[in-house]
């Protein structure tokens, strides 16, 4: 389980950091929640990585960045990010907390990609507004979706998902990643329902020898391929009016990037996409599965905005 930054220091210094942005540096309300939103990520970060924030140096602060990029955070939050920690790390220098600012040369991160669109809430609902219910593959590709954006899985996770590895009872599945992989990843109660569905829809089908076990067919009872796919995700975008370049993989950083708005743990979020370790040189964490699933409960937005009417 996670080792949290609970102490009565760490709260004092948040309380402190509260008061020296709302009083010293007159800051409105929504920075000032934003601020805090950041600072909570980084020690939550750190704390799990063991290092006390007053100790952390610059390379731990990269590696933080790193991370946060890897989950898919666009330029301007990653900028507002880095300005929050820099705003912390001043904070600390004023109140004599510390004598050098570790803060002095960090910059955003240069991965050398392009990080992929994220989807607004608004824009999630859109697409999901988009999908034909009445048409033979409406079910299907509901469920698609839903388990795209609601579990944060991979094309190749999500076409070899297989029925002998969801546990609808508990609401898990065991997915297989990269590498051969396999993780434990929680299923949102909507997510199970309308895989129900269309698992009324799929018992219909004339499943092909070889297919049986595969949750996702097209009409001709055969697993669906990555191209499927992405023909399926962008005629969705087309017809919710979505101009930006969506691909599949949009839906699993609007997964990972929602969670962390929402104020997911970093390493909660690792454990979900099956990342590797945040840094090469942690300790290693064991985080339960329970955790995860109550991380998706308390943070993903479709939980506690979306009422989904069949």
């Amino acid at each position: 389980m996670f080792h949290r930054y609970n102490t009565k220091e760490m709260l004092s210094l948040l309380q402190e950091y509260h008061i020296y942005l709302k009083m010293e540096k007159s800051l409105s309300h929504n920075t000032v929640d934003g601020y805090e939103r950041d600072i909570h990520k980084l020690f939550s970060y750190l704390n799990d990585a063991h290092i006390e924030p007053k100790n952390a140096k610059i390379e731990h602060l990269r590696d933080f960045l790193v991370e946060i990029g890897k989950i898919g955070i666009n330029e301007r939050s990653q900028a507002r990010l880095i300005s929050g920690i820099k705003s912390f790390y001043r904070f600390l220098i004023y109140k004599d907390k510390i004598s050098q600012d570790p803060t002095d040369l960090l910059e955003a991160p240069r991965l050398g990609l392009r990080l992929p669109e994220v989807l607004s809430i608004d824009e999630i609902e859109q697409i999901f507004a988009a999908i034909d219910l009445s048409k033979p593959e409406g079910q299907r590709n509901r469920a698609i979706i839903e388990v795209l954006y609601g579990s944060g899985l991979r094309v190749s996770e999500l076409i070899n998902l297989k029925l002998t590895n969801i546990y609808f009872d508990e609401n898990y599945m065991l997915v297989e990643g990269k590498g051969s992989k396999q993780r434990l990843v929680p299923l949102s109660e909507e997510s199970v329902k309308q895989i129900g569905y269309w698992r009324l829809d799929r018992n219909r089908l004339d499943i092909k020898k070889g297919n049986e076990d595969y949750l996702f067919l097209n009409r001709l009872g055969r697993r669906l391929t990555r191209a499927m796919i992405f023909t399926i995700v962008k005629n969705l975008a087309e017809v919710a009016g979505i101009k930006k370049n969506i691909s599949p993989h949009t839906f699993r950083h609007s997964f990972a990037t929602h969670l962390l708005e929402n104020g997911a743990n970093l390493r909660a979020i690792q454990q979900l996409l099956g990342h590797e370790s945040i840094t090469t040189t942690e300790l290693y964490t064991h985080i339960d599965v329970q955790y995860l699933r109550e991380t998706i409960l308390m943070y993903h937005p479709k939980n506690t905005n979306r009422k989904t009417v069949r």
